[in-house]
């Protein structure tokens, strides 16, 4: 969700409306700290870069950390939406009624059904 934020922003990527965004999308809150706990990581990873701004007079004269994703940032997004994407093949329909105590998607695979409890298929 991050990584999606900041193709979204752009340039303008810092902790704030990083977090507002991704409130935006999932309907949760969503805290400065975690987005910058995982903007680190992904830095880390060589998934993002950032860059300190010009201190500002309304920030108490503190400058605000920009992020933006990198080319290998950009692939991973990719990677894993083809993942998600071949995952929807292999779990094309989802029923209708299922056991309320696994996971909401594709009730009906016997796949899901014993990696949720535990067992071999």
């Amino acid at each position: 969700m991050v990584m999606l934020a900041l193709i979204r922003l752009g340039d303008a990527a810092y902790g704030v409306p990083i977090s507002k965004i991704i409130e935006q999308s999932t309907n949760r809150e969503v805290l400065v700290g975690s987005v910058y706990a995982a903007l680190e990581r992904l830095e880390a990873k060589g998934f993002v870069s950032s860059q300190v701004g010009e201190p500002t007079p309304e920030r108490g004269g503190r400058a605000k950390r920009y992020f933006r994703i990198t080319s290998s940032g950009l692939r991973q997004v990719r990677d894993m939406r083809g993942a998600l994407v071949n995952f929807g093949r292999v779990f094309p329909r989802c029923k209708e009624e299922h056991d309320e105590s696994l996971p909401s998607a594709c009730m009906g695979s016997e796949v899901v059904r014993t990696a949720h409890l535990g067992a071999a298929p």
